[in-house]
């Protein structure tokens, strides 16, 4: 019988970052004050190349995921846990 040899074990990614209870209570009450306001934003999304601009159009509470609509009216549906931040825009 042949010995069975161990695979290098890959440290996976994880899915969503790490972050407190604080970061995530501040940007879901964020998100909430820039849909009631229909303000656009710039969102810096994590595993994202570059940062979306756009509003706030629905948070689903079952899938977390937040719709984001840019300035193209294209949809975007981002997990709330990869929203890293959220900035104003400078004019």
């Amino acid at each position: 019988m042949a010995a069975k040899t161990k695979t290098p074990t890959k440290k996976k990614e994880p899915k969503h970052p790490d972050r407190d209870e604080f970061d995530l209570e501040e940007i879901a009450s964020t998100l909430i004050e820039v849909m009631e306001g229909n303000q656009i934003k710039i969102f810096t999304i994590y595993k994202w190349e570059w940062p979306l601009t756009g509003t706030v159009t629905k948070m689903d509470a079952n899938t977390k995921l937040i719709h984001i609509k840019d300035k193209y009216m294209n949809i975007h549906k981002v997990h709330y846990l990869d929203i890293l931040k959220i900035s104003d825009i400078e004019y």
